[in-house]
């Protein structure tokens, strides 16, 4: 039977409605991706020169920048969505009901390899390390320089509103902390309250391993679930064993289990399907939180109750979608 069930990281509320996956037109895969045309790829090795110069990258030999022999590159995005420099707006007449701002702060790229992938899963684990270190160094980086919030995100396939194949990463650095992060930083701190100082996402963690329904792996770092209230099948969730405000701050970032979990994905559904991967580290003003790394399957649409009332309806039960990616 159908049920509702509430994410206690977010409160926000989903349906999970297994019947329906064998409605006609129910089943899911993942179709492979066109192959890159390495000739327009401006993230080769060897193209350095068709993305604007690079601020950080890792590279090997003490290589000079713009050039080859990197690992991992970092380049400002071609097309920002924020400027440090962006100009006040003009005011509108009723600021309570037309409020604006200007968008400061800064937009960067992440090339996770040279390789010509579409995939973090496509990459080896000791090269999903290094750009998840990288990552992090940015995101120390964008805090330093007085960002409220850093929000990392992977965008895989166009399906998923990536608008190169090379697999990529792009950074946010915001001067606000956007309102969902906030409303889970509320949920943390009113947690730590109610229990004396629990931390919200460890107790998650600690129950999920105990009752094992919903873990899909474990290894000395991480934690890999699909959460009790996951909003489209397949969805992943990856945590710290020992719990950390900021992704960004020492220690285990969780690359190998992340690997592992893409992979799986992959063997059971045919092909590592489009995909949106995003970070969520501790915003400004948190005393209690703890990271995490949600991945999330484009397998399904949104459809007007999702865009209408932010309910989604899951039709694969986290439960089954664990079972299964465990097999695999």
């Amino acid at each position: 039977m159908p049920e509702v069930r509430i994410d206690p990281l977010s409160g926000f509320r989903t349906i999970v409605a297994s019947d329906r996956a064998s409605r006609p037109g129910g089943g899911l895969s993942a179709t492979p991706p066109d192959p890159i045309d390495t000739e327009k790829d401006p993230f080769l090795e060897g193209h350095e020169d068709r993305t604007p110069p690079e601020t950080y990258a890792l590279r090997a030999n003490g290589a000079a920048p713009d050039t080859p022999g990197w690992r991992v590159r970092v380049v400002p995005n071609l097309y920002p969505a924020l400027d440090p420099g962006s100009p006040l707006p003009e005011p509108f007449a009723k600021p309570d009901l037309f409020a604006v701002a200007p968008a400061r702060g800064a937009h960067e790229v992440v090339i996770n390899a040279p390789d010509p992938v579409t995939s973090l899963a496509d990459l080896e684990v000791g090269q999903v390390a290094d750009a998840l270190d990288v990552w992090r160094q940015r995101m120390c980086t964008h805090t330093e320089n007085g960002a409220a919030y850093v929000h990392v995100i992977v965008n895989e396939r166009r399906e998923a509103g990536a608008s190169l194949p090379h697999t990529h990463a792009q950074i946010y650095a915001l001067d606000f902390v956007p309102a969902i992060v906030a409303r889970e930083r509320e949920r943390f701190g009113a947690y730590a309250q109610r229990t004396m100082g629990g931390n919200l996402l460890q107790d998650l963690v600690q129950e999920e391993v105990k009752l094992r329904d919903r873990i899909v792996a474990i290894d000395e770092d991480a934690v890999l679930m699909v959460p009790y209230g996951a909003r489209l099948p397949f969805q992943l969730m990856l945590a710290p064993r020992v719990p950390r405000a900021r992704f960004e701050d020492d220690g285990p970032t969780g690359a190998a289990l992340l690997h592992d979990g893409l992979r799986r994905l992959g063997r059971k559904l045919g092909n590592v399907p489009p995909l949106n991967l995003w970070v969520r580290t501790a915003p400004l003003g948190a005393e209690y939180f703890c990271w995490r790394i949600d991945v999330v399957p484009r397998l399904t649409h949104m459809a007007g109750l999702e865009l209408g009332t932010g309910v989604h309806l899951n039709i694969v039960a986290p439960e089954q979608a664990a079972a299964e990616l465990r097999e695999v």
